[in-house]
């Protein structure tokens, strides 16, 4: 018999009352969760010490293996401590690269550097994914300008005005770093970035550093804005097995207990994730979520079959809710490309847009063009459900050869819930 105190709903209002439970038998009598939050109240000889640092979004002072492409990055942006406008700049390469990590730790440094100076210089970060639309965009850039604008209710000319007014006022000049600056352009253009690079604040300047995980993103932007944007490129190449051992050990030393995670673990970690593109969150994540099982089992230190357990939860989790959320005619792409390798055909991009556009056909469907599934293919790529590999034919051209990352039955059991597409599923079974 426990004794619980319990909330009685009675018309819409709430009132104590002291009752006596007798939970079911499958309980045991026993409250399930007296352990767990007995535990993680008195923090009994936890794993984990400081779970920032084991976050991919935490900006260590200390980047490994990255020495060379800070160097380059602050080589270009480092003229705004002589006053002087730096170039565009753009980052390219696949994520978990280190590319938002360095552009960040660079920024830091030289704003407390331009600080001491007492230059008039702001250097603002923007994840155009995370805004979401060319307004909230806009907004965040009013706001690193000190112009408060409504969530809504604003043209955009109106936000780019007050931006612009705001800066010239103010002598102020900015560095703009655009995160994930092709989800913004495939959405809403590159008016924008036509805009900032041609805009006049005063005695002010904007200039703008671009990160992309597509490396065909130029392909996208108008000729005039890639003629000014693209003036300097530095691209990131995926972490090798060692370098992300590096990295884990790094964040390791300062996250976690001493003495509860060895070499094995840190090797295991960072191999599976240099499996997947040399990808350093994929790493990271391993290393957080393998501490998390160990921590719930009660282990003393994180074992092998810990980092076995925590990849299937990611894997799982990542997949089902990545596949799930894609757009219509990217799951219609992804489907072309897995059916194509389960009935044997070449997976080149001649093939797969011949199924996808037989695919649109039958559910009466407009067909994306050619460039734009080209565009969707490297999507998929990027978020690692596929794999391409450019084929090249000498005189005859060149092509990319396309091959699931992910097996066949896993996706078939997510897209099968699909009633749109489900259909197309049934002939394969």
């Amino acid at each position: 018999m426990i004794k619980w105190r319990i909330m009685v709903k009675t018309n819409n209002y709430y009132h104590h009352d002291e009752i006596t439970v007798l939970y079911r038998k499958e309980t045991g009598g026993e409250d399930p969760l007296e352990e767990i939050i007995r535990r993680h109240s008195q923090n009994i000889n936890p794993i984990i010490i400081k779970h920032d640092l084991l976050r991919s979004e935490y900006v260590p002072s200390f980047l490994p293996h990255r020495a060379q492409h800070i160097k380059a990055v602050g080589n270009v942006l480092a003229t705004v401590l002589k006053a002087v406008k730096p170039s565009n700049l753009f980052l390219y390469g696949k994520t978990g690269t280190g590319k938002t990590a360095v552009c960040r730790h660079v920024f830091n440094r030289l704003s407390e550097a331009v600080s001491e100076k007492g230059l008039n210089v702001k250097f603002v970060y923007v994840n155009c994914r995370l805004a979401g639309t060319e307004y909230r965009v806009l907004a965040e850039l009013c706001a690193a300008a000190g112009v408060n604008v409504p969530f809504t209710g604003v043209s955009k000319g109106e936000l780019f005005r007050r931006f612009q007014s705001n800066a010239s006022r103010s002598n102020t000049s900015f560095v703009i770093c655009f995160d994930e600056v092709d989800a913004l352009v495939k959405d809403f253009g590159d008016d924008l970035l036509y805009e900032l690079t041609r805009s006049g604040l005063g005695n002010g300047w904007v200039s703008l550093v671009g990160i992309s995980n597509d490396l065909l993103f130029k392909d996208m932007l108008d000729p005039r804005v890639l003629s000014s944007l693209s003036e300097e490129e530095v691209v990131f190449q995926p972490y090798t097995a060692t370098e992300l051992s590096d990295i884990l050990w790094n964040r390791a030393e300062a996250a976690l207990r001493p003495g509860s995670v060895g070499d094995d673990v840190i090797k295991l970690c960072a191999a599976l994730a240099a499996a997947e593109h040399g990808d350093a969150r994929r790493a990271l994540d391993l290393l957080r979520v393998s501490a998390e099982v160990a921590e719930r089992e009660g282990a003393e230190k994180i074992e092998e079959h810990h980092v076995r357990t925590a990849q299937g939860l990611i894997e799982r989790g990542r997949v089902k809710e990545v596949i799930s959320s894609l757009p219509l005619h990217s799951r219609i792409v992804l489907l072309a490309i897995y059916v194509s390798s389960k009935k044997g055909l070449e997976t080149t991009s001649g093939t797969i847009y011949n199924i996808y556009r037989e695919f649109c056909a039958t559910l009466g469907v407009e067909p994306l063009t050619d460039r734009r599934v080209s565009t969707l293919v490297s999507e998929l790529d990027m978020l690692g459900i596929i794999a391409c590999d450019l084929v090249s034919y000498g005189r005859h051209g060149r092509t990319r050869r396309i091959k699931p990352t992910i097996a066949f039955d896993e996706v078939a059991e997510i897209l099968g819930k699909d009633d749109t597409l489900s259909g197309f599923l049934d002939d394969l079974s």
